[in-house]
Parts: structure tokens; sequence; C-alpha cells
């Protein structure tokens, strides 16, 4: 199916209200088309901050003066899993930014010396740094994937700068020695990249075949996702960042314990050890399709101690949830911005 764009926010009027813990199951099969904007990107042209160790490229829509919403995308994904959900939040009042992940699409190292360091400490203070560059001192976050684990530690660290969280596949704070379990069999091959990258051979073919590799583990992620090339490379061009080899094999590797992370990280890195509870207003959602490693949500519900929600959303929605049921996600912000 093609990526389309809308700003109506009747497109994505839903009615959730009155849902639950773990009582909530939402059919997307039946949700409304979309009419597509003129603009391929409904953002318009990437903004530039210079934020911590990056210059940052990231899309705003929606009222400079409106709440705002930070949403981050996963791997092998880009900003346009929001490509629905920043036009439906725009029309609702927010200011929506979504900034380009150390390793994606235009941000880049502000030093040539930066360690092309991909550890879960580091990718989160990122968004800090981001926050701070652009004077914002709380915002709702969204993630799925790397985001939405990004956006579980900044509200676990850093609850006062987070008014709400909405995160795909619940509680996804590790550790390297949480890291070092081994899982059951079929648990395990679903982490066969990540055992890929291990190895040499593993990172010179990731940075041979990046796009084949990246429509591969869509396809595995998302087994009942039709998207078309058009939509898969508008996001794939994102993965031509010259860091991307060097983050995502760092990212993998650093889970296995097999490289280090930066010193200046340390103790970030031990607090998140201890698997810190989430106090802030939290919607969780997990798709009834997703084929990428999660974990169960009755595993985690006790993680976050705050105003909670879990949503799961039904019609075969798989990992990149933003994107294959905007409607639900983009529902679920506004909800958590409210619980």
């Amino acid at each position: 199916m093609k990526r389309t764009y809308a700003a109506l926010a009747s497109a994505f009027a839903l009615s959730l209200a009155g849902l639950s813990l773990f009582a909530h199951a939402e059919d997307t099969s039946a949700q409304a088309p979309v009419t597509p904007a003129a603009s391929q990107d409904p953002w318009g042209p990437l903004k530039h901050v210079h934020a911590g160790v990056l210059d940052v490229a990231y899309a705003e829509i929606g009222p400079a003066n409106g709440p705002v919403v930070i949403l981050l995308h996963g791997w092998p994904y880009d900003i346009h899993s929001y490509a629905e959900v920043a036009p439906a939040l725009a029309a609702k009042g927010y200011r929506v930014l979504i900034p380009y992940a150390r390793g994606y699409g235009q941000t880049r190292f502000l030093s040539d010396s930066s360690l092309r360091n991909a550890e879960p400490a580091a990718l989160a203070e990122d968004v800090i740094d981001f926050m701070d560059a652009l004077h914002i001192q709380h915002a709702v976050l969204g993630g799925f994937d790397w985001g939405a684990r990004s956006a579980d530690i900044v509200a676990a660290l850093w609850p006062e700068r987070v008014k709400a969280l909405v995160s795909v596949s619940g509680y996804l704070i590790g550790s390297q020695e949480s890291g070092q379990t081994p899982l059951p069999p079929k648990a395990e091959l679903q982490w066969w990249y990540q055992y890929y990258f291990a190895t040499e051979r593993g990172r010179i073919g990731y940075d041979k075949y990046r796009h084949d590799f990246a429509k591969q583990i869509w396809q595995l992620a998302s087994p009942k996702w039709k998207f078309d090339d058009t939509t898969f490379e508008s996001s794939a061009q994102a993965l031509d960042n010259p860091d991307q080899v060097a983050i995502t094999i760092h990212n993998y590797r650093w889970r296995l314990d097999l490289a280090k992370g930066e010193t200046k990280y340390a103790a970030l890195e031990q607090r998140l050890a201890q698997f810190p509870a989430i106090t802030v207003p939290t919607i969780t959602l997990e798709g009834d399709a997703n084929g990428a490693p999660h974990p169960l949500p009755e595993a985690y519900a006790k993680k976050f101690t705050g105003k909670y929600q879990f949503r799961l959303i039904s019609g075969g929605i798989g990992h990149d949830l933003p994107e294959e049921a905007p409607q639900a996600f983009t529902q679920a912000v506004v909800d958590a911005d409210h619980l």
C-alpha cells in the first residue's frame, strides 16, 4: 500500500474513551482511506539544530505555540513512519517534532572524532539534548523500536521532562548484563540479525546490501503489511547516512557486550540496569501481527507505576505501528496527554 498524507483531524477520529488496562483491542482493518497530499512529505523542508554531539535534522509541523509532541523512529525505519500521525496531531493543535536519530537521514556528528556510539543511554540523551537546544522543557514522547526504547529511558531517568508517553511494545529498557541471558531457541531465532552483526561478515554484508536488508526486516517484522516500493524507498534513503552502518553495528554489538560504550554514559547505564519504573502517564501499544522480537504486555505492566493503559491494535498490524495504524497511534498520543 502507498503511504498517504492528510492533515484533517476528521480522518483520525476514533472513539477510544473509557478503555482500561489490558481491556482494549482495536480492529484497524476497516480504517477509512486517507486523501493523498500534494507534497511527498507533509512537513516540508527539514530543519536543523546543533544538539549535544549532533547536528540534528528534524521535521516540524503544527502551531509553534502548541503543546509539544516528539516522535522517535526505529531501525531500519525513519521519520516517514509518522507521515500520517504528524499532520493529524498538528491538526489537533500540537507542535510535532520528528528528529532523525544519530546515523539516519541528514543528522550528522559535529566531530569526525566522536565515537559512533549507539548505546541506549547515548540515544536517549540525544533526545534531552534536542529538547534543550530547542528550549523545550517538557513534551509528550512517542516511539517504536529504538525510538520506544529512547522514549522509555527519557521517561524513566528524566520524568520531569515528559508530560506523557506512548510506547510501542511497552517497556524496552535493558542492559548488557540482561543481554547475557540465553533465550529459548525460538526467541533467539528472532534475533538472527543481531548475531549476524556480531561478525565482520555481517558488518560488510549490511553495508553492501543495506536497502535489501532493511526490506527483509520490514517484511519479517510486519508480515501482513503490503507496503509498496515507493513507501519503502522514501524511508530507506535515511539509511544512506555515512554513519548508519557504524551506528547499527555498535548498537547490536553493545547489547551483547561485544562493543564498549563511553564513560560519560556509564552512570546512566548503571541506573538503567536497575530497570527503573516509569511514573509518567503512559499508553503502550502492540500490533496483533508484530513479527519482531517484543515482550508480552503482562511481563512489563508493573514497570509503569503511573496512570497506564495497554492497547492491542488488531487488523494485521505489525512492528511499524505508527505507519500501519496511524489513527490508533494518533489517538493514543492524544489520550496519553489527557490521562
